[in-house]
């Protein structure tokens, strides 16, 4: 694991940070828009694997919706520890485990379904590293199984401004330092410095068709869902991409 990436990983592991997903645990749950989502998309006795779990969120609603084969996954081990907590003391028995997205620890096509939320594929630094974990969740999938994840949108109108002055940053060769790709963002935070790659529509295409994905949909959250203004305060507006390995390949 790189410099960059060990950078992340000790965010998502610091005290404040696992707090603050822990409260959305307990305080946010399951969104209507995911709730849609998975409820049309995954059969309750699926098997599902969900990545970048953090402290339980979407695990712990998908258990009280009905949903009892869930493996859950995150690389900050505090995130895990939370997790497991949250769920022992709920008396559900969800199996949350330490596990790396680029390097799936599993046999191949053993999953019906796979989600990877608030935008956490993203939140992996590099390229190479995001494709290299897609292409590992298109290997765990079964033919025929889903893929939804979220990401934020460099297209988005409401962004422009910002992303305009980053190209003219990057022109000069004047980008912050520490951001290795254009789309890299490095926000400072009270809780620390929190890294998120913001994709295109036509980027994020092509790396899904290349690694073989079906793309059925993707489309805003705000335009799946009125979400409540819990979900809206803990997260902004974001793209919803609902992909699918093939029945039949080739």
């Amino acid at each position: 694991m790189g410099t960059e990436a060990k950078a992340v990983q000790a965010y998502f592991d610091s005290d404040a940070v696992v707090e603050y997903y822990a409260e959305a645990t307990r305080r946010v749950g399951l969104w209507e828009s995911e709730e849609k989502l998975f409820t049309r998309l995954f059969q309750p006795d699926a098997t599902l694997l969900e990545l970048g779990c953090g402290a339980g969120r979407i695990a712990i609603g998908l258990h009280e919706l009905g949903y009892r084969n869930i493996m859950a996954l995150d690389y900050a081990r505090a995130m895990v520890r939370r997790a497991r907590h949250m769920a022992e003391v709920l008396e559900y028995s969800i199996p949350f485990r330490v596990g790396d997205a680029t390097q799936l620890e599993f046999e191949d096509e053993v999953f019906d379904g796979a989600i990877f939320g608030f935008n956490g594929l993203m939140q992996i630094p590099e390229s190479e590293r995001r494709e290299a974990a897609l292409r590992e969740i298109f290997r765990v999938l079964r033919p025929g199984a889903w893929f939804v994840f979220t990401t934020h949108d460099r297209d988005s109108s409401r962004n422009e401004a910002f992303w305009d002055a980053e190209a003219a940053r990057w022109a000069k060769g004047e980008q912050s330092a520490g951001l290795h790709e254009f789309g890299d963002r490095l926000e400072e935070r009270e809780d620390g410095v929190h890294f998120m790659h913001v994709p295109t529509v036509g980027d994020l295409e092509a790396v899904l068709q290349s690694v073989g994905f079906r793309i059925e949909a993707h489309l805003m959250r705000s335009d799946l869902a009125n979400e409540s203004a819990a979900v809206r305060e803990f997260s902004d507006d974001c793209r919803f991409w609902v992909v699918q390995r093939p029945a039949v390949e080739g």
